[in-house]
């Protein structure tokens, strides 16, 4: 069998050099570097490539063996790029954000439920403050895509006790969706939620598809989550809303440009939460076991998972 040699472009090589080493993958040669031009001088020979988009993008024009690239990132936005090459294979990340995603976006749902913000700011003004929390259960969270992370929030809603609408292009086999819209149901799907979460990647589908119409079905008592792609938003629209009292709030990790500009009028919008696309971080056990379960599947010649379609952008 060939000796394949691996490229590894992370801001942490030294751990996932160690950790991809001790899964004892047969026939594989690492050189691992935080930085393109050193990695590039030792490993221009490479036919495999791990990094994080930017570096992987500096990297694909002096790789003339690569043959494929494991990103360890969910986003491939850098990657489509009509000027870049596309003579290889490329796979994402995809199935391990679940829980973290969970975990940020109902982190951010009980801290409002249950007043966090608000007893804080009474607790710094000497005030005791007995106002009465609320609740998850009986409420309705709205996901605008139900991809495998969308799946892992529509459970984690059902263990709240709340009901969970799904807003997709066509998919409907999450069996913790409640209800299902697609298409022109935009308002159908937004005028009974309390949340409303959009998980989507970005695509040409998918820009500003939580739009006017959208937003402006929702009730006053709603709550804006953005855990996917900034585009997919509206922003001025949001910002409209929030600012006239229309919605509760909105809760923003991700951005059209980031970092996000000081004249962003967001950093000023009234009950905004703004958390600086940090809501699901690329560990390095995470990815390093798709990559290692890649690997294998590539050393034995079978199709590898998560293989990105570069015109469909996903």
């Amino acid at each position: 069998m060939a000796l394949h040699h691996l490229l590894i472009l992370t801001k942490h090589p030294d751990d996932y050099q160690a950790r991809i080493e001790a899964a004892g993958l047969p026939d594989l040669a690492i050189v691992a570097s935080a930085d393109v031009a050193d990695g590039l001088a030792r490993g221009a020979h490479c036919d495999l490539l791990l990094g994080d988009p930017a570096r992987v993008k500096e990297a694909l024009p002096h790789l003339s063996r690569l043959v494929w690239t494991q990103l360890s990132w969910a986003g491939v936005e850098p990657m489509l790029d009509p000027a870049l090459r596309r003579d290889y294979v490329l796979t994402n990340i995809r199935g391990v954000f679940g829980p973290l995603m969970s975990e940020y976006v109902f982190g951010y749902l009980l801290a409002l439920e249950r007043k966090v913000f608000q007893r804080l700011e009474s607790q710094r003004a000497g005030q005791w403050d007995a106002t009465l929390p609320g609740t998850l259960q009986g409420k309705t969270l709205g996901l605008v895509g139900v991809g495998s992370i969308g799946a892992h929030l529509a459970a984690t809603g059902k263990h709240f006790g709340m009901r969970v609408h799904g807003y997709t292009r066509s998919s409907r086999d999450c069996r913790h969706v409640d209800r299902y819209f697609h298409g022109a149901d935009k308002a159908a799907f937004a005028r009974e939620l309390d949340y409303l979460v959009a998980v989507l990647p970005n695509t040409r589908d998918t820009a500003a598809i939580v739009d006017a119409e959208m937003l402006g079905a929702l009730p006053p008592r709603a709550v804006v989550v953005n855990v996917g792609r900034g585009k997919t938003i509206d922003e001025a629209v949001l910002v409209s809303a929030l600012t006239e009292g229309r919605l509760a709030g909105a809760v923003l990790d991700v951005f059209p440009e980031e970092p996000l500009p000081a004249s962003s009028p967001f950093w000023t919008t009234p009950n905004t939460y703004i958390t600086s696309h940090t809501s699901a971080p690329s560990f390095p056990a995470d990815i390093v076991g798709v990559f290692v379960e890649n690997y294998r599947r590539f050393h034995r010649g079978e199709t590898l998972l998560h293989r990105v379609d570069f015109e469909r952008g996903y």
